[in-house]
């Protein structure tokens, strides 16, 4: 249980990290005002967003996940899902031209397309389908909704938990590059991770049916 959620944190760090998730157009947002207030609005901004994006992913497995009789089929579907997402985008290097048709002031909205665009809740599934409770004695229908409270009650730490992770992470990053680096460090130091960001998908994906079929 503390490495699934050392990996919850751990992807949340990974998330912040990778620029396809907005904390370049928070530096543009300050650069932009001149001021700070403006980045760390953007910040905030580009974390409502990401939140929202997770729990849009997690929360409707939170309610399958009370069916506590297809809880292997339940992971190895979320898993396969998530491999096929992380293939996909390895094959499509393209990114979604509607992105960059949404006014700079609606950096949350951005954000959550973003992340949904990325499959960036998708990587959560498999360890929130760890972490989630799933077995159950009583079969019946106060035991499920009970279940099923619970697990959505996890949907919310786990999407919480991560979202501030990423906000922490990226909100360094963009703190550096506006207060001490400035744009021309960015420039020669850009960094791309969409093939690593697509193969972490599969990763991720295999390791969740992994798992499944192994019983943990």
């Amino acid at each position: 249980m503390t490495a699934l959620w050392g990996a919850v944190v751990l992807s949340g760090v990974y998330h912040g990290a990778n620029p396809g998730m907005g904390w370049p157009l928070a530096v543009s947002a300050g650069l932009m005002e001149g001021r700070n207030r403006a980045m760390l609005n953007a910040i905030g901004a580009l974390a409502v967003g990401h939140l929202l994006a997770m729990l849009a992913i997690l929360l409707p497995f939170s309610v399958m996940s009370a069916m506590a009789r297809w809880q292997t089929e339940i992971r190895i579907g979320a898993g396969a899902l998530v491999i096929a997402v992380g293939i996909y985008l390895l094959l499509n290097r393209r990114h979604p031209r509607f992105l960059s048709r949404i006014h700079p002031t609606k950096l949350a909205l951005w954000s959550f397309l973003a992340a949904m665009a990325h499959g960036a809740g998708l990587m959560l599934v498999p360890i929130y389908l760890g972490i989630c409770g799933l077995d159950v004695a009583d079969t019946g229908h106060d035991a499920a909704r009970a279940l099923m409270g619970q697990n959505i009650a996890s949907a919310f730490l786990v999407a919480l938990a991560h979202t501030l992770a990423m906000t922490v992470a990226g909100g360094v990053i963009a703190v550096a590059i506006y207060a001490y680096f400035g744009l021309k460090f960015l420039s020669h130091t850009w960094f791309n991770l969409d093939v690593v960001w697509a193969l972490s998908l599969v990763l991720v994906g295999a390791l969740g049916v992994y798992f499944a079929l192994r019983g943990h």
